[in-house]
């Protein structure tokens, strides 16, 4: 089959790999559509993973061929699909208190690190092995650009999934980029006053038609002191940052209110240490929480948000490239005023 190998940094070929072989409780996935996410672009230009590499963890899929234990009265050839793409060992105290998202076996093994051979989640190839206890199927008419969302989708239900935000709550989303913008529509859906803090204008509009009800420019404004002004001095009930910066980490916190939650949605990069006012956090009862990746419990309800038209992510889609064309697609990719860019196989 063909893949999208990424040798080193800086460096994709196509090339022709090895079909996988599946088990018997497996299906054999043919990838129509992959999307690029920011993990993709830091493999690009340079990651601590293993090369070669073969990326690509926002996917979608036809069933092609079946272990002989897969169910047959769930799945069948033919069938649009994606899979919950954690591979978690299922033995480990994360995993056996509802946290498989938090697996070490999963954040160190081949999918990261193969010190003899190609590590990735290989959804920029042509075909992948799933196991079919991961597997979540999606309607004939599924539009495979919408499938392919799945991933990312699912990541920020997870992070939503950690707050409890209320009818008519103020939640403040940092950065307007896909995952914040994902952020946006779905605290929308649950009612809340959404308040968007971004610094391109063209996203901070379309924040505004996604359903958000003011936006900060914080490169012409303080975007705390303003939080501040547009609650009447409560500040917000939750706040997401979705940026990798450190200094906005800060701000995040300080936008949050009495009893309220913070989300670090992000990896910071670079990694560097916030000093945080413990004080204000301590007599505030602030709740400062983490969200990483996705787990089995979101992804299944990205798939019924998705399936159901409840979040309807088509304004997010940019450009699709062919997969022959996977350099030219991350250099678009890597542009700062781009949104989901996909990798087209095969329909």
């Amino acid at each position: 089959m063909k893949a999208c190998v990424i040798e080193k940094p800086m460096k994709y070929s196509i090339q022709d790999i090895s079909t996988p072989e599946i088990k018997d409780d497996e299906v054999l996935l043919r990838i129509t559509v992959a999307g690029i996410c920011t993990n993709d672009i830091r493999d690009y230009k340079g990651s601590n993973y293993t090369y070669p590499r073969v990326g690509g963890h926002e996917y979608a899929g036809v069933i092609e061929k079946m272990g002989k234990d897969v169910d047959t009265n769930l799945f069948h050839v033919g069938q649009k699909a994606t899979n919950y793409i954690i591979e978690n060992c299922g033995c480990c105290y994360e995993c056996k208190h509802h946290a498989e998202n938090l697996c070490g076996a999963a954040a160190n093994g081949p999918t990261f690190y193969k010190k003899d051979g190609t590590s990735g989640y290989f959804g920029f190839a042509q075909y992948k092995a799933v196991k079919a206890s991961h597997l979540n199927v999606f309607p004939d008419d599924a539009d495979a650009r919408v499938i392919a969302f799945t991933e990312p989708l699912s990541c920020v239900i997870n992070s939503i999934n950690k707050t409890n935000i209320q009818l008519g709550d103020t939640v403040v989303v940092i950065g307007g980029g896909v995952m914040g913008l994902m952020h946006v529509m779905c605290a929308v859906k649950q009612g809340a006053n959404v308040i968007v803090s971004e610094t391109q204008e063209a996203r901070r509009k379309l924040a505004l038609e996604l359903g958000a009800k003011a936006v900060i420019d914080p490169m012409n404004e303080d975007p705390v002191e303003k939080v501040k002004e547009l609650t009447n001095g409560q500040m917000a009930q939750v706040v997401f940052n979705t940026t990798a910066i450190a200094a906005v980490a800060d701000q995040a916190i300080q936008m949050t209110g009495k009893r309220g939650t913070v989300v670090m949605f992000s990896s910071i990069h670079p990694n560097t240490p916030v000093p945080v006012d413990l004080g204000r956090v301590h007599s505030n009862e602030i709740r400062i929480q983490g969200s990483v990746s996705t787990t089995a419990t979101s992804f299944a309800q990205a798939v019924d948000c998705l399936t159901n038209g409840i979040i309807d992510i088509t304004p997010l889609m940019d450009k699709m490239f062919e997969y022959t064309d996977v350099t030219e697609a991350m250099e678009y990719a890597c542009r700062p005023d781009t949104y989901k860019v996909l990798i087209h196989f095969s329909d």
